[in-house]
């Protein structure tokens, strides 16, 4: 199944209110990111009742520079690793005039033409923060928040949760020996090349902050040190002139098609070994892609040394495991998040060292009416996949969808939790990684199931009551 979106596609704006069935259970949305805003539109657009609480001032998430909720990661130099027409929207195209890949604040200004098109911004509620969700005695869900007006708690019958997995900064744990005199930023903190210029810099990671981070330090530093434990596969963004991710493949084909596409992409971009980063000791296609067009030739350059792994701090140096020493008056690290809900119980939800299993990345079998909008890592772009797991709860909380028995729900969250697993290197980034047209596919067929017993089960009771009033 390919997600590519045509302008042709574009509905009229929305031009008047959607009426509210006040019958259907009244829920929260938690977030209005990419991913809540997402889930907003679609429950908007069925007429379930909801509110969407936003802790800052605007929409966007991460993709606000400088959001006012102070939980964005986004950078002066963010763009994009997925091209516009994989990362946009089903229903809702990114401009033409966009480039292959939009800079954040194109991103940004998408999202605000979405939320306005389709006419639910009033029903976030800004500057409001959720402190604490709960069960009550009922099996609902209380929500309290505070905000402009003080504290309030809600009570729905479903929360979804878009909270976002980008935004409480993962730091070495236990810390590096020894110590160090300089400053110590995380990626998540980072804002422009401003902050390294004129130093000795080391950046820590191997991920798509960290290659963007070295690569801008590498025209503003006075030197620039990437320490890699893991050597990556480094895939560039364009291949033949054209965005490496617009060939795509049947949907229902297995993850190793996918991999394969990858490994392709992989070769067609060249080994970095020959710059000095480490071989991988995976296959391309076992870890999340990074994507850069420019760590090459600023290697090459002179620009960007390449060092292993951490073994200790000595004062102004950084010592590394190959015994070698660089100067640094800054060190970023760029070392990944962790997935925290600090408005839930931990003895209710608890992702251990990132690991939360969930049937379809939405839905935890012990918790009825808790979704989660949006926690997932896709080979590709979470916003069509947030869109559609916001469309499947629209769904299910309208009534027209049907879920599996129980049993069956656990047996399928476990078979895929582990097949997931089974497909990446073990490691904190990868326990919610998924296949971007594979997830889609599987959703699309899991909700046309639904739809079927839905309508089986209203196609029966009529018949059940015709035949008990007869007796």
């Amino acid at each position: 199944m390919s997600y590519l979106v045509k302008p042709e596609h574009l509905a009229d704006a929305v031009t008047s209110s959607i009426p509210t069935n006040d019958s259907l259970p009244r829920t929260c949305v938690i977030g209005a990111g990419s991913s809540g805003i997402a889930a907003a539109k679609a429950l908007y657009a069925a007429g379930v009742p909801f509110d969407c609480f936003e802790r800052g001032g605007a929409i966007g998430g991460n993709w606000l520079f400088n959001n006012p909720n102070g939980l964005s990661a986004c950078y002066e130099t963010l763009e994009i690793n997925t091209s516009c027409p994989r990362m946009a929207f089903s229903d809702f195209p990114m401009p033409e005039d966009y480039p292959p890949y939009a800079r954040h604040e194109q991103v940004h200004a998408y999202f605000e033409k979405y939320v306005d098109h389709f006419g639910f911004r009033h029903t976030i509620s800004f500057n409001t923060t959720v402190e604490e969700v709960t069960r009550d005695a009922d099996g609902g869900w209380l929500v309290r928040t505070t905000g402009p007006n003080g504290g309030r708690v809600g009570r729905y019958d479903a929360v979804l949760v878009a909270n976002g997995h980008h935004w409480d900064p993962r730091w070495p744990d236990p810390p590096y020996p020894g110590s160090f005199d300089g400053e110590q930023i995380h990626a998540h903190n980072y804002r422009s090349g401003d902050q390294l210029a004129g130093r000795d810099v080391v950046v820590v990671g191997a991920g798509n902050s960290a290659m963007d981070i070295a690569v801008e330090g590498s025209h503003r530093a006075k030197s620039v040190t990437l320490s890699i434990r893991r050597g990556q596969w480094v895939l560039r963004k364009m291949v033949f002139g054209r965005p490496s991710d617009q060939v795509t493949l049947p949907a229902w084909l297995p993850w190793w098609v996918t991999a394969l596409r990858l490994r392709v992409g992989a070769i067609t971009s060249g080994s970095l070994s020959k710059y000095g980063l480490p071989k991988p000791p995976h296959k391309p296609g076992q870890s999340h892609p990074v994507q850069s067009d420019h760590i090459r030739a600023r290697i090459a350059a002179g620009r960007v040394t390449v060092r292993p792994g951490i073994a200790r701090f000595d004062g102004g140096e950084v010592v590394f495991l190959d015994g070698s020493r660089a100067r640094a008056e800054l060190i970023v690290w760029a070392t990944g998040y962790k997935v925290t809900f600090p408005f839930l119980d931990s003895a209710l939800v608890a992702a251990a060292d990132n690991e939360l299993p969930l049937w379809k990345r939405t839905v935890h079998p012990d918790l009825p009416g808790l979704f989660f909008i949006g926690l997932l890592q896709p080979v590709g772009a979470v916003m069509p996949l947030a869109e559609a797991q916001g469309e499947w709860v629209a769904q299910t909380l309208a009534g027209r969808y049907i879920p599996p028995p129980a049993g069956e729900i656990r047996q399928q969250m476990v078979r895929e939790h582990e097949r997931n697993k089974r497909a990446f290197y073990a490691s904190p980034r990868h326990t919610m990684e998924v296949d971007f047209d594979h997830y889609l596919w599987d959703l699309k067929r899991e909700s046309r199931r639904g739809r079927r017993r839905s309508r089986s089960r209203a196609s029966a009771a009529p018949q059940h009551e015709s035949k008990r009033s007869s007796a």
